[in-house]
């Protein structure tokens, strides 16, 4: 009889806390329209921001298939973006 009452207090403690717990997040997260005004402040919707983001992975991709077409080792060059070669040993 005290296992299964030592179950219980267990039991509404968890279930306690897991209300608590639920009842902040529901008041702490922001609503919909705080979220859609947060995604516009995002880095990633400017429109200059997304275009440097597409050319550097353009250059990254650039390099990486370079890399793969040659035995040269392009790490060590010492212009590697510019496609030179040259090595700093």
């Amino acid at each position: 009889m005290e296992t299964l009452r030592r179950a219980l207090i267990v039991g509404a403690l968890l279930g306690a806390g897991a209300g608590v717990g639920s009842a902040l997040f529901v008041l702490v997260a922001p609503g919909e329209q705080r979220k859609q005004e947060m995604l516009k402040e995002m880095p990633e919707q400017d429109p200059r921001r997304r275009e440097e983001a597409v050319r550097t992975k353009e250059l990254v991709l650039a390099t990486l298939q370079e890399a793969a077409a040659t035995q040269e080792n392009v790490a060590w060059r010492k212009n590697w973006m510019g496609g030179g070669g040259g090595k700093s040993a």
